[in-house]
């Protein structure tokens, strides 16, 4: 075990010893889509989480784009929390126009880095995501509370540079990530997984842009990742305008409610509590 994964995979076999932290991506076509929108409506930026990738958000982003919206499901690279938010807030500064930015769980934070200082973003949507304070980790907050399962799964994989990245074990994928998506599809995310650096779930946050920014929050009670006790006080804490818990769904829970997750951006992009 390398000097980065420890902390990380510590911090969440605790967390199982005392009692859900990321994504899973179906295997779609990948990237961004963007349709013709209404002059009057945001774009929406979909930021994935790790162990996923952008085709994750596929179905959301075909239902936003049936209501009107221009979509951008940008690829999140999962290399540590300060890079992949400045590549998050580069794309942002090339839409035009205001944006509701949306993260699913590593996701999240990167959002809230992201958006800092962007007068464009108007609403921020966490879906299962971490919504960090300064200095926090999400390793320190899927550990905040017990529940999560995740650390006990993965794999650990030695990077010539240094570090490490993380996959989840294919053979439990479904049971932690996604067990309310069919068995067929859960194989093919699995499959199709990205690894993330254990540094970047480590990673302290920098300031938080959901103290600027309204936020929404979409609280999955089967998520066996991040506790959905750490969602409800991170959804307090950042007092978020609205807080939906959909009842028994998985972490990826974009996989499995889309119509409820794209229910939710499109709230947050009206404004509405």
């Amino acid at each position: 075990m390398t000097r980065f994964a420890r902390p990380l995979t510590a911090l969440l076999a605790t967390a199982a010893a005392a009692s859900a932290l990321t994504a899973a991506a179906p295997a779609a076509s990948a990237g961004a889509s963007a349709g013709t929108a209404d002059a009057a409506k945001p774009t929406i930026v979909l930021v994935h989480g790790a162990f996923a990738d952008a085709s994750s958000w596929n179905g959301v982003a075909e239902r936003l784009q049936r209501r009107g919206y221009t979509v951008i499901a940008s690829a999140n690279p999962l290399r540590g929390l300060a890079d992949d938010a400045a590549a998050t807030a580069a794309l942002l500064k090339s839409v035009k126009g205001p944006v509701v930015l949306a993260g699913h769980s590593y996701g999240g934070a990167v959002i809230t880095n992201a958006a800092r200082g962007n007068d464009a973003v108007k609403a921020l949507v966490y879906v299962a995501a971490f919504i960090p304070e300064q200095g926090e980790s999400a390793a320190d907050l899927a550990g905040k509370y017990p529940g999560s399962t995740l650390g006990e799964t993965l794999r650990e994989v030695p990077l010539p540079g240094g570090g490490t990245d993380l996959y989840v074990r294919q053979d439990r994928f479904r049971k932690q990530f996604a067990h309310d998506v069919p068995a067929r599809d859960a194989k093919l995310m699995a499959a199709a997984q990205r690894p993330v650096t254990a540094a970047a779930l480590n990673e302290p946050s920098g300031a938080p842009a959901w103290k600027d920014v309204a936020s929404w929050a979409l609280i999955p009670t089967g998520d066996k990742n991040i506790p959905p006790a750490s969602l409800r006080f991170m959804a307090e804490r950042a007092g978020a305008r609205a807080a939906v818990e959909v009842e028994g769904a998985s972490h990826a829970v974009l996989v499995s409610r889309p119509d409820a997750v794209a229910d939710l951006i499109e709230r947050a992009a009206a404004g509405r509590r």
